[in-house]
């Protein structure tokens, strides 16, 4: 795969959107050392290329009450079925499941998930995720504190 080029200016946007989405493209120029218009430029350039994948709000999870945040490790029966595919396609659906990802190891996925209270956790697990066809055991953690997060994405490597 091809090494992604981004030179200083893009790197300085990218730094400075991921602090700011909202900043209007005359004060990200003035951050970045450019003009208005070039930095517009290079703003839908980074677009278009799928270095921005889009903006959204970071939502404060106990001001709007999910009390409980837990990561949640899940083993499959099977893998020689469709069970992968249908298991992804049934957690596209649930909304307490926040991100998902497919794992090396002894479990094949973790799942990031957040509810108002450990009785709806309870719920979640025994009554959706462990009915979920294919899922054979799941391993749940809980959130004590959120040290660092949601993360932002190490672009010190782009400088080489």
């Amino acid at each position: 795969m091809k090494e992604p080029q981004f030179d200083e200016f893009e790197i300085r946007m990218l730094r400075s959107l991921q602090d700011n989405g909202r900043i209007p493209v005359t004060d990200l120029a003035q951050s970045v050392g450019l003009s208005a218009t070039p930095c517009a430029r290079r703003f839908e350039a980074l677009q278009e290329s799928g270095a921005i994948k889009g903006f959204a709000a970071i939502i404060d999870r106990k001001a709007i009450g999910l009390m409980v945040e837990v990561f949640i490790q899940v083993r499959l029966n099977t893998h020689s079925d469709d069970s992968p595919e249908r298991f992804i396609a049934e957690i596209q659906r649930l909304d307490e499941v926040s991100s998902c990802w497919t794992m090396t190891g002894t479990h094949d996925f973790l799942l990031h998930v957040m509810v108002p209270d450990v009785d709806d956790l309870n719920a979640f697990v025994m009554h959706r995720l462990m009915r979920l066809k294919g899922v054979r055991d799941v391993h749940t953690q809980l959130v004590l504190q959120n040290i660092k997060g949601p993360g932002k994405i190490p672009l010190d490597h782009l400088k080489k």
